[in-house]
Order: structure tokens, then sequence, then C-alpha cells
């Protein structure tokens, strides 16, 4: 827990995020702006995205499901008719870029712009296309019912924890069509194999493991991506994202998971990245780098991905729903059900 000068270099961090996220404003231009028409208690879905046809239309479904009111959607010069098919959605508002993915924060900078312009006083979840919202009892009970239960009880913010999907057999043997759930043809994940400990500075739970760090990072497990992030969270135009959806700011954004007690309510992010297209995408990724520092650790990630792995395991858990999470400890209901 940092002290008081600890406390105060967090907040000029923040305004530093701030001043930031307004400099880069610039970098994105409106090419359909329905914001207008959005009610005062909507609720907004915030993404960046390049060429995430072969997911958008299931992604879309999912999150109305769940009650999503609009999408705000930046684009980082897709080809693969991402734009066109965003633009034709009623409920969809569309930003466009050629700019830098990683120069601007890995698209934070972006999305943290349309945050504070559109988002303020809104619950907003920040999601990537890849990874699609669970929570106890979501089947039966939206993301309204969710969010005012959350402000009867003052809560403001929610954390999940990204849950890796992986087929049986290698990756590119995998048939899918898109528009179709992705987790019928990605149903496996590991259950028992993370790690967690509090950040001492940000104050959030940094939990690693998974498939990612299973087979590829078994080396140097400390370098696995993280999973825990904090996606669902009431605006104020004071919050900023410091790493994706990992780390904000105030930091008692963070106070979210109860590793210990499970008093507090927690979704999953289905992590849909291991569709047949990874292939294409590392390897479209080794030439760009947009997605990764240039650490050989990432280099040889996305090489492997090109060689058509297969992640299966014989500890691994076929995907059945949020109750078998929440019984796994993967999930926590805290008193919401």
């Amino acid at each position: 827990m940092p002290g008081l000068w600890g406390a105060y270099r967090l907040r000029w961090k923040r305004r530093r995020f701030l001043f930031r996220i307004w400099r880069k404003r610039k970098q994105i231009k409106p090419l359909q702006n329905r914001i207008a028409e959005v009610a005062q208690d909507a609720i907004l879905v915030f993404a960046t995205m390049r060429n995430e046809m072969v997911r958008l239309p299931h992604f879309l479904a999912h999150y109305r499901a769940l009650g999503v009111d609009h999408f705000l959607i930046v684009d980082n010069g897709s080809d693969d008719g991402t734009v066109a098919y965003l633009a034709d959605q009623p409920d969809v508002s569309v930003w466009q870029t050629q700019k830098s993915y990683r120069l601007a924060r890995f698209g934070m900078d972006w999305v943290g712009w349309l945050q504070w312009r559109y988002g303020h006083d809104h619950w907003c979840l920040t999601v990537d296309a890849d990874e699609l919202l669970i929570y106890p009892d979501h089947d039966a009970k939206d993301l309204k019912a969710l969010t005012a239960w959350l402000d009867g009880k003052g809560i403001s913010s929610m954390g999940a924890l990204m849950l890796e999907l992986y087929p049986e057999g290698p990756i590119q043997d995998v048939q899918y069509t898109p528009g179709d759930d992705p987790t019928e043809a990605l149903c496996w994940y590991d259950a028992d194999n993370y790690t967690q400990q509090y950040h001492p500075y940000y104050g959030n739970l940094w939990i690693q493991g998974g498939v990612r760090r299973r087979v590829f990072f078994d080396r140097e497990p400390a370098r696995a991506p993280t999973l825990s992030k904090t996606p669902l969270v009431r605006w104020n135009r004071r919050f900023a994202y410091v790493s994706s959806t990992h780390q904000i700011l105030p930091r008692y954004l963070h106070d979210v998971f109860d590793p210990e007690g499970q008093t507090k309510v927690t979704g999953v992010l289905l992590h849909t990245k291991f569709l047949p297209v990874i292939a294409e995408k590392s390897a479209e990724e080794l030439t760009r780098q947009q997605h990764f520092q240039n650490s050989e650790a990432y280099v040889t990630y996305h090489q492997q991905l090109t060689e058509n792995p297969d992640l299966w395991h014989k500890t691994a858990q076929r995907y059945e729903g949020a109750e078998k999470l929440i019984a796994q400890g993967l999930m926590s209901k805290g008193d919401w059900v």
C-alpha cells in the first residue's frame, strides 16, 4: 500500500494518462457516430479491434443478449470487411485510425478518449474482440440487473478472470464458421495452474497461469500474460486504465477480488484467441509488432502459434458454464445470487 508520497505519485500518473488521452484524441476519426441516440442509463461497450470479422457477429450478439445498449469501437486499419459491417449496425459507433496501436498504449489512449467523452456516469465494459464476459446467473439476469445491484451496494467496478479456451487437437484443424459461438469450438481450459499476488504499487490482484503459461511460458512463467482484469466500471472522467484493463486508476477500483473469502461477485472473460485464424494473425504480428514490446519471449510465442500447436492436455476441463467455474473457484458469486 503506497504511503502519502506513493498516493501523490499515483495522482500525477493518472493525470499524465488523462493528458496523454487528450493529446491522442485527434488520431481517431469518426466514421459513424450514433452516440447522441443513447439513453442516459445505457450500458456501453468500448473496444479497439482490427480484422475481426470472424468473431464480430457472435461478439455483438453475445453482448446484446447481456443487455449492452451501444458499442463504441475504434478500428485500427481493418481490411477484411470489419469497418463496413460495424458501420451498418444501428447500435454501433465507429472511429478509425491508421496510427500505431502499440504507441497508443495498445489502443487504450484511443478508447480512453471515448470513455472520457462519452462514458462519464455510464456503466462501461471495456473488452477485446476475443473476450466474452460471463458472470454468475448471466443467463437469467442481464447487465442492467447486475449493475443496478452493484449501484445499490455502492460498488463501482467488477473484476474478471480471463479464462483461455482452446480446442482438442491442433488449432488449425478446428472447424469454425463465423457467427457461431466460438466456445463450441474452443471448449477446453486449464482449471488449476494459477498463481496470484497483489501488485505492491497499483494494488490489483495479479493472476497468471492457464494454457499460455503452461505451453508457451513454461520456462519463464513470470513472463506469462496477466489474466486478472477490471473490465466493468461505473465510469468517471477522472478514471484511466494503465495497462489494458489489468490496471486502472484510482487504485480503489482494483478492490474487486477476494481470493480467500470469495465475498465479491466476479466474472470470467472467455478468451477465444485460439481460433484457426491465430496462425495468420501471429504471422502478421511478427511483421507489424504492434501487440508486444520487442521481447524474445513474445517473438518465440508468436512463432509457435504459426506452427499449428496442440494445446490440449489430459488435465483439461471442458467448458460447461458458469456454475462449474464457480465450483472450481474461477468465478465468485459473492452475495449477488
